[in-house]
């Protein structure tokens, strides 16, 4: 199966954090998953850094590499997730939350978050 992380997920399992559900950790580690980070998210956490809202213990040039480490795939954002986004009921106004959803939806990935707001958007499937 195909999984899209939501950035806190994603972080979260770099850290070891205990906060990642045992059911996202699982299938991130099951080799026959599929799993995707998207370039939304690096440019969220891109964002925050320079905020001064996120403190990692990696740069950004040693997270890539743990993209590579881990067998992340990067997701990019195209044409058709912003039609997909502009479509999209507006539950919450996460502008990167948005485009996850409309990249999930598009791709039709899973997406692995703890957000609830996720779960407002029934054309996607939400685990954690």
């Amino acid at each position: 199966m195909a999984y899209l992380l939501d950035t806190h997920a994603f972080l979260w399992f770099l850290e070891g954090n205990k906060s990642l559900s045992k059911k996202a950790k699982d299938i991130i580690v099951n080799p026959k998953n599929k799993t995707f980070v998207s370039i939304a998210s690096i440019w969220e956490m891109g964002i925050k850094i320079s905020l001064d809202k996120l403190q990692l213990d990696l740069t950004l040039e040693e997270l890539k590499h743990e993209l590579i480490k881990n067998e992340f795939e990067i997701l990019p954002l195209d044409f058709d997730h912003v039609i997909e986004l502009s479509g999209l009921d507006y539950h919450h106004r996460d502008p990167f939350d948005r485009i996850l959803i409309s990249q999930a939806k598009s791709e039709k990935l899973t997406i692995l978050s703890k957000d609830k707001n996720f779960r407002l958007y029934k054309q996607v499937k939400v685990v954690w």
